[in-house]
């Protein structure tokens, strides 16, 4: 009788096993939105310290890297475009890497035309799961929240390319500014000031493309707070705790 309790509590063991790893499984997948928002948050706090040091210039790369195999995750893309958005994260994680310069350069253009093409890949299909969901759920909101801090950068790419094509497209302040040619970090902190309408003070866009860009960014930003955030919190129900 021990013995076959023995066998039988490790055949029971053994049929739990495929359950456990299920739940893990699942638990990780439940939370991909949530993993994203916090990479991308981090890279924006951590961006100001890329150059200050070794080592942050070392944890952003990582992070930076990091977060963008997460987006490609997170999107859960089909199995027919997960090749195409994997082709599209290497010239993102190149930037990522090695953090170039805004120049005039073929190479760079092509560079981040590549990682404009992988921002707006990801946004969509982000968005898609966004909009398919039923009810909406936290994981649905941080999925939304994701799409906003994927625009921001999205449209920091969008004003590379201005810059890229158009050197006088961006006017910075030398009170204001070390340097006189914009850099990554400067065209973030433009885009998150124009989304936000806070305004990115020392920097001013003086093309007429530059100031087109700024003005869509700036009522993306104002229309998809007012709207899709607003109604996804309003109809977010929590679940009630048996």
């Amino acid at each position: 009788m021990r013995k076959r309790c023995t066998i039988g509590d490790g055949v029971l063991h053994a049929s739990m096993m495929p359950a456990i790893q299920s739940q893990q499984e699942s638990a990780l997948t439940g939370h991909r939105f949530f993993l994203l928002f916090v990479f991308l948050l981090a890279t924006l706090i951590l961006f100001p310290y890329a150059e200050a040091s070794h080592f942050g210039s070392y944890a952003f790369r990582v992070i930076g890297s990091v977060a963008i195999l997460v987006s490609v995750y997170a999107a859960n893309v089909h199995r027919s475009l997960l090749i195409f958005a994997i082709v599209l994260a290497i010239p993102a994680l190149f930037e990522r890497a090695v953090l170039p310069k805004v120049n005039s350069h073929s190479f760079f253009i092509f560079n981040i035309f590549l990682t404009l093409v992988f921002d707006v890949v990801i946004v969509v299909v982000i968005f898609r799961h966004v909009l398919a969901a039923e009810q909406p759920t936290s994981e649905t909101i941080f999925g939304a929240l994701c799409i906003y801090l994927l625009v921001g950068f999205t449209f920091a790419s969008v004003y590379g390319m201005v810059a890229a094509f158009q050197p006088n497209a961006f006017y910075l302040d030398p009170h204001t500014n070390l340097h006189n040619v914009p850099d990554r970090f400067d065209l973030i902190y433009y885009s998150f000031g124009t989304m936000t309408s806070l305004g990115a003070a020392g920097i001013t866009a003086v093309s007429a493309q530059a100031r087109s860009f700024s003005i869509l960014e700036a009522i993306l930003g104002v229309l998809y707070l007012a709207v899709l955030i607003a109604g996804l919190i309003g109809a977010y129900r929590p679940k009630a705790s048996a």
